[in-house]
This record gives C-alpha cells, sequence and structure tokens, in this order.
C-alpha cells in the first residue's frame, strides 16, 4: 500500500485526526542585565522546578523550560504557551531577561554556568548529579544551547480505524508501535527538512567558541563567528553530538521498538575507559552517575524520540517496554529569535502534516549505509543547507536539496488534505522556502544582522528587550496566573513531600535504581 492510497483509505476517518495531542517544550536562558548567564537561582516566583509541570530547568539553574500540557491544536498549545511566558515576564527579576536565541547569550566560561539544583531528595539529587556529570564528560558550555520539542501523538480512534484497513489481524498495541517506530524512522529520514526549514542558529557569540580548537566558522564582525551557509549550528558540529558514544559503538536503532531499546541499554550497561578516567566520586562528591557509555537513556542526544506516556516511577525504556509508545518528541527545533514564543501557527501546522506525512510514507528499515547518508544529509544541512546547488544523498542516489526538498513537500502536501486547508497553506509557505533560501529564519537574522550592523549578542539582545515590552504591555489572564501561582505552590509542597519520605541513603538509591528491573 502506497502513500496515496493510504490517504484514500483514510479520507472517510479525518475527523478522528482531530483527537490528536501536541505539548511544547520551550527551553530558555535567564540572562543578566550585563548580558552573561544569570547566576542567581531558579527564582521562587517559579516553584520548584523538580515538581513543577509547567516551569521547570534543564542542564543549568538557569536554563529555564516551559511546558504545555498535551492539547488539541496549535491554537491551544501556544495559548498556553504565550501566558506562561507572560507569566515569566512578570516573575522574572527586574535584571534578568528571557533570552530569545538557541545560541546562548555572551559565556564567560564554564564555571559561570551553574548546574540546576532540585533539592535534597535522592530523586532531585540524581537529576543534579547527572547534569554534572554531562558537565565532566562534555563541558558546560554545550548544555547552554536551547530548543524547543514538539510532542505529538495520534489518537487511538485513529490508529483503530488505521489499523482496521491496514491490518486488521494485528492487536492495537503492535500496531501503535511499529506505526510509530516507522513514523520515527522517516522522521530521521527526511529530518534534514526541520533545520533547512527552521533553523535560526546561522552565527553565535565569539565567546560560545573560546578554547575551541577546531570549527568551521568564520568572522563575522569582531564579537560573532557565522557560516554563511548554515540553517543550525545547534545542529550542527559545536552543538548537541554523539560523536563519542557512536565512536564507541552505540547508535540508535529504530528499526523496531525492541531494537531501539536494546540498542540504549547497551550504551546504558557499558562501561567506558573515558569516563572511568573521571572517576564516579571526587573527595566523596559524585562526579556522575556511572561511568558507562550513557549514564541514563536521555544522554543519547536523538532528534527525535520514541516515549512512553506515563513513567508511574519506572525508567523510561521500561516503561516503553511495558506500555509501548505513547507520543513522538521532535526535538531538532530551533528557537526563531523572530517570533515572540520561538514557534508559530503555521509551523506547527507544518509539524503536525509532517508527522502525518512520516506515519504514512513507507517506512523500511534504516540500512547501516543509509544511516551513514542521513548523517551526512544532516551534517551538510546544518552547515551549509543554503548554499546553492547543494546535493544530498537520497535512495543511493546524488540530488539536489531543491529537488528532493520539492519531492518531498509535494508528498507532504498529499497528506495535508486530511487535515484541511489551513495546513495546506502551511505547507506551501514551507514550500516557498525550499525554491528560495534567503526566506529561511537562518537567512533573514544573518540578512537583518548585517543591515543593522550588529553582531549577534547586540542583534538577539534587541530583540530580547522587545520581546519581554510587548509581553509586559499585553493584558493578563488572571485566570491563568492565578493557575500557575498555585502550581507554585503545590510544586514546593511535592518537593518537601518527597525529600520527606525518602528512606535510603543517596549510595543505596542509586544502586537500587541501576539494579531494579
Amino acid at each position: 500500500m502506497n502513500l496515496t492510497d493510504k490517504i484514500q483509505i483514510l479520507k472517510p476517518h479525518t475527523a478522528l485526526l482531530k483527537g490528536n495531542l501536541m505539548g511544547i517544550e520551550k527551553e530558555g536562558l535567564r540572562v543578566s542585565r550585563k548580558g552573561g548567564i544569570s547566576q542567581a537561582p531558579h527564582p521562587k516566583a517559579f516553584g520548584c522546578a523538580l515538581t513543577h509541570p509547567n516551569i521547570t530547568t534543564d542542564f543549568s539553574e538557569s536554563l529555564i523550560e516551559l511546558v504545555t500540557p498535551p492539547l488539541h491544536s496549535a491554537e491551544a498549545a501556544l495559548s498556553f504557551l504565550s501566558k506562561t511566558q507572560q507569566y515569566l515576564y512578570h516573575h522574572l527579576p527586574k535584571d534578568q531577561s528571557f533570552w530569545p536565541a538557541s545560541m546562548p547569550c555572551v559565556i564567560r566560561g564554564e564555571t559561570y554556568i551553574p548546574i540546576a539544583r532540585y533539592g535534597s531528595s535522592n530523586r532531585g539529587m540524581m537529576k543534579t548529579i547527572y547534569r554534572k556529570g554531562l558537565a565532566n564528560r562534555y563541558g558546560s558550555v554545550m548544555q547552554t544551547i536551547a530548543g524547543i520539542h514538539f510532542n505529538y501523538s495520534f489518537s487511538t480512534d485513529f490508529f483503530e480505524a488505521y489499523r482496521a484497513k491496514k491490518a486488521p489481524k494485528a492487536t492495537l498495541r503492535d500496531f501503535t508501535d511499529q506505526s510509530y517506530m516507522g513514523l520515527t524512522r522517516n522522521v530521521v529520514r527526511y529530518g534534514w527538512l526541520i533545520p533547512y526549514l527552521f533553523g535560526a542558529s546561522s552565527a553565535v557569540c565569539k565567546s560560545f567558541l573560546k578554547g575551541y580548537h577546531q570549527h568551521s566558522l568564520v568572522e563575522f564582525n569582531d564579537s560573532t563567528l557565522y557560516e554563511p551557509y548554515a540553517t543550525s549550528l545547534r545542529m550542527g558540529d559545536i552543538g548537541y553530538q554523539n560523536l563519542r558514544e557512536d565512536e564507541a559503538g552505540v547508535k540508535a536503532n529504530y528499526n523496531s521498538l525492541g531494537h531501539y531499546i536494546h540498542s540504549l541499554k547497551s550504551g546504558m550497561q557499558t562501561s567506558c575507559r573515558e569516563y572511568e578516567a573521571i572517576g564516579l566520586k571526587a573527595q566523596g562528591e559524585y562526579q556522575q552517575l556511572n561511568t558507562n557509555i550513557l549514564q541514563i537513556e536521555n544522554e543519547y542526544y536523538a532528534s527525535v524520540r520514541p516515549k512512553p506516556l506515563v513513567l508511574g516511577g519506572k525508567k523510561p525504556l521500561d516503561a516503553l517496554q511495558d506500555q509501548g509508545i505513547g507520543y513522538i518528541e521532535l526535538r531538532s527545533l530551533d528557537i526563531n529569535p523572530l517570533l515572540p514564543l520561538g514557534i508559530d501557527q503555521t509551523q506547527i501546522h507544518f509539524l503536525e502534516v509532517f508527522m502525518l506525512f512520516c506515519l504514512l510514507e513507507t517506512s523500511p528499515a534504516i540500512s547501516s549505509r543509509e544511516q551513514f547518508d542521513i548523517d551526512n544529509n544532516d551534517h551538510l544541512v546544518a552547515h551549509e543547507g543554503r548554499k546553492p546547488n547543494l546535493n544530498l544523498i537520497h535512495k543511493g542516489q546524488s540530488i539536489t536539496l531543491e529537488k528532493l526538498g520539492s519531492d518531498s513537500m509535494n508528498k507532504i502536501y498529499l497528506c495535508a488534505e486530511l487535515l484541511g486547508e489551513k495546513y495546506q497553506d502551511a505547507v506551501k509557505q514551507m514550500t516557498r522556502r525550499i525554491n528560495n533560501a534567503d526566506l529561511t529564519p537562518s537567512a533573514v537574522t544573518l540578512s537583518e544582522m548585517k543591515n543593522r550592523n550588529q553582531g549577534f549578542f547586540d542583534y538577539t539582545n534587541t530583540l530580547s528587550k522587545q520581546h519581554r515590552r510587548e509581553f509586559l504591555e499585553k493584558s493578563i489572564d488572571s485566570d491563568h496566573f492565578n493557575y500557575l501561582d498555585q502550581q507554585t505552590q503545590l510544586s514546593c509542597a511535592q518537593q518537601l513531600e518527597i525529600e520527606q519520605a525518602d528512606n535510603l541513603s543517596f549510595d543505596d538509591y542509586l544502586s537500587h535504581y541501576f539494579t531494579d528491573e
């Protein structure tokens, strides 16, 4: 059954797609008035990061993460994010701002990046020590890069109708898992489209690469480095990488849910000589959770992850094994500094269609040869995606990015017909970026920097102040602000409860965590 056939059989069931759910996780640095990463702790006004469902932290105490619940539409998700970001601006100390780009502000060095803290509970300490391990393994500077994660799930009713047409003898659980893994493989295959269309990190502050000896960036001005045709340096050589894991033989295998779980578990169970040299403890203080290639599964950076719906105290991979896949997390989105929220409705509508396309398009297993080509495509697009006549590899053949992009967009447009007119319009808008690279956010931001004669920091800082002003001038949704006030109180009460319930030493807690199956 090809893509067109699948679209035809689903046309009577398009209403079921309205039951799909989406959520947004948006990261951003708290920045001091002087332009560096804030050294102040996570503001008390935002409650306790360990347990707050909507305002938490990522690697650094200063790297805030705003999280929406799963919602049924782009409009609802953006509304929740917007009101939460507005709350953030109203409660940030006056000497701090919220950085609106993926690449960080001025960085004074590793010691000026405070690692996130989550209280004295075993669970909280484990989160902090995991981050300490990341700092010791990869350096803290790389961990200051921010992004947007887009979470998406198809409704159970939709999967039931799709299964009845495509594989009536399969159980719903098996069909759902296989469908989501097929989707995941296609996100890996066609994933280069995401940094090309939405990448917004073609320049970086020189301070980010201080002491970084090997890179291909050139000088934009005395404070900024860039690559003329880059789309997303965040997704390139100076951004998130798994080079050490790859060298050690750990590569996520998406060919089935079982393969995926096994490939990451092997990294979590194999000791690494380089990390053994760091040591588990120094002067009695934990330096990392363990000396394995991966401390926990989250350490493996992936542009896409299949996720379970509920952890319920289980490790993520165990929950995946027991429950199956609940949703897909797309992790390759840059924050667009031109947009007040870093993302907009047209982009989300496109992402919804992209997910549907990846679900319906044929998705064979990924061979090691194809994986090599995929990695090469991703690298090329991150660093040179807007270069005229750039060639990528698809199905073993060399093809221009423009031709491959146009062919892919034509198929994506067919899927948009199942979702409706505004989705078709979103695909048309994004197709213009394939035909004209100057319309991409990476090109627009560079062009504006040149026109304004501003380096990366000054340009982004100007946008930061502008966004803050606009959010503070908006009228307040008092119901949403009251809800977040309640979450502030609740989160700290929950954290205290977790701390008081601990009855194991941290050594024992960690030992149980890694030995309990």
